[in-house]
């Protein structure tokens, strides 16, 4: 990548993301855009009303920079409700822009230059970014896979010799992106002996904790010993269909909490004051619209699941999130950036080449990743053009 003298040392090498250049390519070419994870439907309806109704009220200023009282009171309600968690909406709850936010602000917030950020990889693109922002060196633990038809799991002793005395946090994403990885209990035990016995602070995502498909999402905040060290983050945009109205949230002990707010209020200070009404009337919404949530999405998991093995791909198990991570090899190559770059063309649908979410490329070049928070007949015409396109 060529050198930008503007950038600084601690950010180069960071260009266009991979997102961009994908959808760029799905517009030339008209493709289906299987690649970005966004839904192409909106939130529930009574929730956009309530948007509607909050800017018509004039709740259009600033919020109060932790958020508006209704939603932290909401958020806490909702921790309760599902995980057994109990945080106090005045110290132990911030509001934030969206997840991405959340977690640079707690990076930001608890790392000094030269601390260590313990990951695991692949990883959402914007944690090696932000961990740079924040002058983190950032350590990998391997996601890895027998075959296509095994989920990702990682070894015990690349976990231990990943943490030294430089470690200062575990950032844990569960349900994971990109693999769709969601870790088991024995998994999560392990990461919180390990972040107990060298005093880390686990910084986790938990955006698709109601994306679980396969076994339970059992947020790390939970284990013993464990609350009181853990940054607990998640949003709205996944659960309730509106990534662009990037509200999210933090959960954490008194001072953890106030380290972050510390770094927040200096990053957007505070954000879409009219949608966070929105999502704190969301929130409450009865055990229904949770279950019909995830019925929906376990259709669409299969129905991608189905037809990306029928075009050819090898298919890696989902048990969570709403991506599928494919392996190209069956299709005769294996070099997943170069097979993405040129499915706009070829096939008319875009995909994410899973390389991108890797410090060492090497690792996931042979993967691309598929999202199914679509509707049926875009999966269905996504599915159609790759099957013909890939046919034997």
């Amino acid at each position: 990548m060529r050198r930008n003298p503007f950038l600084s040392a601690k950010l180069q090498g960071f260009g266009t993301t991979i997102f961009a250049e994908m959808s760029a390519l799905a517009i030339q070419h008209h493709a289906v855009n299987l690649g970005q994870g966004f839904p192409d439907f909106g939130p529930p309806e009574p929730m956009a009303e309530r948007a509607i109704q909050a800017i018509k009220d004039g709740h259009n200023q600033y919020p109060p920079n932790p958020g508006i009282p209704q939603l932290r009171d909401a958020i806490a309600a909702h921790q309760k409700r599902f995980w057994n968690l109990e945080y106090d909406p005045g110290t132990e709850i911030t509001v934030t822009a969206g997840a991405t936010e959340g977690v640079c602000a707690a990076l930001i917030a608890l790392c000094d230059n030269g601390d260590e950020v313990v990951m695991f990889e692949p990883f959402y693109d914007s944690y090696q970014a932000t961990a740079a922002m924040a002058g983190a060196v950032v350590k990998t633990v391997p996601l890895s896979s027998v075959s296509a038809e095994e989920a990702f799991t990682f070894e015990p002793d690349d976990l231990l010799h990943a943490v030294g005395p430089k470690t200062r946090v575990l950032l844990l994403n569960d349900p994971h992106n990109p693999t769709g990885k969601v870790f088991t209990r024995n998994e999560l035990e392990l990461i919180a002996k390990v972040c107990i016995e060298n005093d880390l602070v686990a910084v986790t995502d938990d955006v698709y904790e109601h994306l679980v498909f396969e076994g339970k999402h059992i947020p790390l905040a939970t284990l013993p010993g464990m609350r009181e060290r853990t940054v607990m983050i998640s949003s709205a945009g996944k659960t309730f269909s509106c990534t662009g109205w990037k509200i999210g949230w933090v959960c954490a002990p008194p001072l953890l909490n106030s380290a972050v707010r510390t770094a927040k209020q200096f990053m957007t200070f505070a954000s879409g004051t009219p949608f966070q009404y929105a999502v704190a009337q969301a929130l409450a919404t009865d055990d229904a619209y949770f279950k019909e949530f995830l019925t929906g999405y376990t259709a669409r998991r299969d129905k991608l699941t189905a037809g990306l093995k029928e075009a050819g791909f090898g298919v890696h198990p989902c048990e969570g999130t709403y991506f599928i991570s494919a392996d190209v090899r069956p299709l005769g190559t294996e070099d997943g950036y170069e097979f993405c770059r040129n499915l706009p063309e070829k096939a008319g649908v875009a995909a994410i080449p899973a390389a991108a979410f890797y410090a060492d490329r090497r690792r996931g070049n042979h993967l691309v990743r598929f999202a199914f928070c679509k509707t049926d007949a875009v999966l269905d015409e996504g599915l159609e053009r790759l099957q013909k396109a890939f046919a034997r």
